[in-house]
């Protein structure tokens, strides 16, 4: 039998802070990759609806514009017009209003490593 090593206490210290020091670089390359996979779908998710958007904002271009014509014959042009733009303006502050509040709900948070961390720590 190959006789058993006592450890100093220093040698015991200087491992527990080497596996610390591990596990905290691991948890954050963990967190690193999780919120770069999160931020990869985003930016796909993000052109495709960008794509949408520039679609949308031409047809609706041409549904204000039929609107502007439709009333151009029960009113001055210009009253049309107007009409049209007073309607957008209070369409547009609701939109941006609801957007705003949204926004505010949003966090980047990586969900696993927390719980790794928790985890790690509690035992």
């Amino acid at each position: 039998m190959a006789a058993i090593r006592e450890r100093s206490l220093a040698d015991v210290l200087q491992d527990i802070i080497a596996n610390v020091q591990e596990i905290v670089r691991s948890e954050l390359r963990l967190a690193s990759v999780e919120i770069r996979e999160e931020l990869v779908k985003a930016a796909s998710a993000g052109k495709v609806a960008a794509a949408g958007a520039v679609l949308a904002l031409f047809s609706f271009a041409l549904f204000l514009l039929a609107a502007v014509y439709g009333l151009a014959l029960v009113m001055p042009p210009w009253m049309a017009a107007l009409a049209v733009a007073i309607v957008l303006a209070i369409a547009g502050s609701i939109l941006i209003t609801a957007g705003s509040k949204r926004l505010k709900l949003i966090h980047l948070k990586p969900e696993k490593t927390v719980a790794s961390i928790r985890e790690t720590l509690h035992g």
